[in-house]
């Protein structure tokens, strides 16, 4: 296998590379799990090597680990890649009025199918038709995903780890890019912690009522007055474990150049090392240590250093036959779609404001953000 030189080769001929991590809360025993709507946090039963049952928990499901994943490589203060990543094609979507930063395929959960880079446009055209023509998609033709995967090297080979559905009706057959790499976060032998706190007033210690233009007005907790008792649900842990696996198969699968396949394994490696080093503060009550990390399937995890050293390393190799490098800018206009350049009527839709997921919210992130598969 014809490989640029360096220290550290990374492996790519296994099926999977799976790692598991032993985790601990940072701050006393408690720890808080993550919640869904009306189910709250997410208890089951899980079994032992004896076939005993195990009360469990989820603590970070793997559609949050694979933001958090992504996010690694993202530097949310210049709200760019990571300057050793700069040359890895992305997508930045810019305002059409004033040229500001709105958000990016490396921030948005569909990535590259995201609703704003989908209805803006680069050089005047529809990035839909952009894309469409760049992944080759045509009606009554088969899907070919080694081509595709190909273009998506050029467009941010993020998606290729990390998942993208292409969704929409003009989308020819709506590719669907599995996710490479995964991870979930789950503790065993959990117990509830239940405790409580209240909310004071020290300014007004009963509730009143006031008249304005002879108006009753009721000021009281609902406007945020008066002291308040609350209770919270915590959870203690026999064991706290990040559970990770890089899918290798379906990265060879794609018949990319050996130093592209052995780049992508190792940005997954890198993401997994740099999550575990600095990520680990999930929730402001869920901050969490690791203990050690040990390999499932007999690979060494190098440390984040060493990865970043060789992802250098092969970056020329990679990005040698890309036909862009570096972010694409393309503009979004108010959620106003483009008129296509092939005579499409279709009619504008209105979309909310982009919500970016950088690292001031990642503590906040909860498992309802609808990501790629």
């Amino acid at each position: 296998m014809n490989q640029p030189k360096g220290a550290t080769v990374i492996d790519t001929t296994a099926n999977r590379l799976r790692f598991s991590a032993t985790l601990e809360p940072a701050l006393g025993s408690r720890f808080q799990p993550t919640g869904f709507p009306d189910l709250g946090a997410a208890e089951f039963t899980s079994y032992n090597d004896k076939g005993e049952p195990v009360a469990s928990l989820l603590v970070e499901s793997v559609q949050s680990v694979a933001n958090r994943l992504e996010a690694t490589a993202w530097d949310p203060a210049a709200q760019t890649p990571q300057a050793f990543l700069a040359d890895l094609p992305h997508v930045e979507v810019r305002a059409a009025d004033d040229q500001r930063f709105l958000t990016s395929s490396r921030l948005e959960a569909h990535r590259l199918a995201s609703a704003f880079v989908r209805d803006s446009t680069h050089d005047g055209r529809p990035m839909l038709e952009h894309i469409t023509e760049r992944l080759g998609l045509v009606n009554h033709k088969p899907l070919h995903h080694q081509s595709m995967a190909a273009a998506l090297m050029s467009l941010d080979p993020f998606s290729l780890l990390h998942g993208c559905f292409f969704n929409q009706a003009a989308w020819f057959g709506q590719p669907r890019f599995a996710r490479a790499v995964s991870g979930v976060i789950e503790a065993h032998g959990v117990e509830q912690a239940v405790s409580g706190g209240r909310k004071s007033d020290t300014v007004q210690h009963k509730n009143t009522k006031s008249s304005d233009d002879d108006t009753e007005t009721t000021k009281g907790s609902a406007e945020g007055y008066g002291s308040i008792p609350f209770h919270r649900i915590e959870y203690t842990a026999r064991t706290i474990t990040a559970d990770f696996t890089i899918d290798t198969q379906l990265l060879r699968s794609y018949n990319l150049p050996d130093p592209t396949t052995e780049l992508l394994t190792a940005l997954a490696l890198w993401e997994i090392r740099v999550f575990l080093r600095d990520g680990l503060r999930l929730r402001t009550a869920c901050d969490l240590d690791l203990l050690h990390v040990e390999s499932r399937t007999g690979h060494e995890l190098p440390d984040a250093d060493t990865l970043a050293t060789r992802i250098t390393e092969l970056m020329p190799s990679a990005t040698a036959h890309l036909t862009h490098t570096g972010p694409l800018t393309v503009h979004w206009a108010d959620g106003k779609t483009a008129k296509s350049t092939k005579g499409s009527k279709k009619t504008a839709k209105k979309t909310a404001a982009p919500t970016q997921r950088t690292a001031a919210d990642q503590a906040s992130l909860t498992d309802t953000e609808v990501t790629a598969p």
